[in-house]
């Protein structure tokens, strides 16, 4: 996200950004993205776009009430809440500093349409084309469409994640906002273990001011029994609403209809020691720790459920070695149904965590026929999408869709790791996918000392110029120094930190301005030959 603010930042003020057409983004450079194209027209005030956005991000977060709020929404609006959505709201909003609940479409129609600011290309892949490596992974949404680079099949953005059958819209969802878009395409900051761990400890963050989760309970029951009487009439409605007053004054309590009535609901302590007893037992199997300590509470599960039959045992294995999913699985299934918000939230985050669900949305290819679409496109109602990184931490194969004619890339790379693994794996794919890309061939002295500017070409072909963040023009002999300072896993960044690589990524540009200008120069003119 900073790496791509310092970039752009000098790209104006060399007078080189006007010139850009697609300005398409992985991972946390979205985040950038987002932000910048908040403000109408940013390209022509960029100094003070980037000071607005480096005072929002070095400054207070967003407040737990703000937060919970926004998980909410997420919660009852939505056919289908994924990690994706708790991501959204309690981690994108630690580092952007920000709930955003502006779509892009909205976003984009506030900017000029006579370009002047590059047009925002956001990319994300289909999880099981990545998994199964079937179909086409590379999945574009713009403030236009959302589809398939590769395929080519789109859907107009704001219908993205309605529901369709055989390409007719069936049940419209809402357009998913810009807090949303961000964690859909930022969101591998690590491998699978660390995200769950981090997830779970989330978890405990937002659950845990305990009267402040039983009073949304309370609310969300008061509410759910008033629209209730709606429906009632006579002395019905009468003896309902006298019990209505009796329950707002707190003198019939769950816990005690439970001495009358064996299968009444879990009381809200009851529902919280039991879940959050569930998390600590999922941290501690995942840290190495015996967390058998923890089964106690989650034992009377069954006496709540009211499930009498012997197949109603709830499993509770002894000993370290326990099967974690299926004892967890196991307790979420038998909650479903007897709890409400938010502990109903609660338990469906707990449950996608340990079935990794990720983006999951309608699939507006569902049971399309035709041989353009491959079939593995068409199967399924739902698909899930994640951040792109985990394939290929560049955007290469939205701008190289076909029909965008692209004549020069200027490859940006912030990776952490190897600096041209990103070039180096698009030029493989686009062999094996007779995609036209020049070949990629690394000096073996620059592999560990990387320099600040790199030039691809080839014969039909689009130039790329690859940059990666940190080199020994911009670092000198401290490179490795500054890959410790920005691992990707780490908290949000200090003022210091922010200002500090905003200053390093922008010297990539400035001190290869005459170069960017002159292979843009080569660009054009060999468009002009062509034509």
């Amino acid at each position: 996200m900073v790496g791509l603010l310092g970039s752009l930042v000098q790209l104006q003020k060399t007078g080189l950004l006007d010139s850009i057409l697609y300005l398409s983004g992985v991972s946390g450079s979205t985040w950038c993205m987002a932000s910048l194209y908040e403000e109408p027209d940013w390209s022509t005030k960029l100094e003070t776009v980037k000071d607005k956005i480096i005072n929002r991000l070095s400054g207070p977060g967003v407040s737990w009430k703000e937060a919970f709020a926004k998980l909410k929404k997420y919660y009852s609006r939505k056919d289908y809440f994924s990690l994706t959505d708790f991501w959204a709201v309690m981690v994108i909003t630690s580092y952007v500093k920000e709930i955003d609940e502006h779509t892009l479409t909205e976003q984009w129609s506030q900017h000029s349409k006579d370009g002047k600011v590059p047009f925002p290309i956001y990319t994300v892949i289909d999880k099981k084309c990545k998994h199964h490596n079937i179909g086409d992974p590379w999945f574009e949404i713009t403030p236009h469409e959302a589809g398939y680079s590769l395929t080519g099949a789109f859907v107009d953005a704001s219908n993205f994640g309605s529901k369709f059958h055989k390409g007719s819209k069936k049940n419209q969802q809402d357009e998913f906002d810009m807090l949303y878009l961000q964690a859909l395409c930022g969101s591998a900051l690590a491998d699978e273990v660390e995200i769950k761990k981090l997830l779970l400890q989330k978890i405990k963050d937002l659950f845990e001011p305990k009267e402040t989760i039983f009073q949304e309970s309370r609310k969300e029951q008061h509410v759910m029994r008033l629209e209730a009487l709606e429906s009632r009439t006579g002395k019905e409605v009468m003896f309902a609403a006298e019990f209505e007053l009796r329950r707002g004054e707190e003198i019939l309590h769950i816990s005690e209809l439970r001495q009358e009535d064996p299968i009444a609901p879990a009381s809200d302590e009851e529902c919280y020691q039991m879940l959050m007893d569930l998390v600590d037992k999922n941290l501690s199997a995942l840290t190495g720790k015996d967390p058998s300590a923890l089964d106690e509470s989650i034992r009377t599960l069954k006496d709540l459920s009211g499930d009498q039959s012997p197949s109603g045992e709830l499993r509770v294995s002894e000993g370290f070695q326990m099967d974690i999913k299926d004892y967890t699985m196991d307790v979420c299934n038998r909650l479903r149904g007897q709890i409400g918000w938010p502990f109903d939230a609660w338990r469906r985050i707990i449950k996608c965590i340990y079935n990794w669900t990720w983006g999951r949305n309608y699939n507006f290819l569902h049971n399309v026929t035709g041989e353009a679409v491959p079939n593995t496109l068409q199967e399924t109602e739902t698909r899930d999408f994640e951040d792109a990184g985990l394939l290929l931490n560049s955007p290469y194969f939205s701008v190289l869709r076909k029909e965008r004619h692209i004549d020069l890339i200027i490859s940006l790379d912030f990776s952490e790791g190897d600096p041209f693994l990103t070039v180096k794996e698009a030029a493989k794919t686009c062999k094996e996918q007779n995609i036209p890309f020049p070949e990629v061939n690394i000096p073996s002295e620059d592999l560990q000392n990387p320099k600040d500017f790199y030039v691809f070409k080839g014969q039909n072909t689009p130039t790329v110029i690859h940059i990666p963040l940190f080199n020994v023009v911009n670092c000198g002999d401290k490179i490795e120094a500054w890959r410790k300072n920005y691992k990707t896993f780490q908290g949000p960044y200090n003022a210091e930190m922010i200002t500090d690589l905003v200053e390093v990524a922008g010297k990539n540009i400035t001190n290869n301005k005459d170069k960017l200008l002159e292979e843009i120069r080569v660009a054009v003119g060999q468009k002009g030959s062509r034509r």
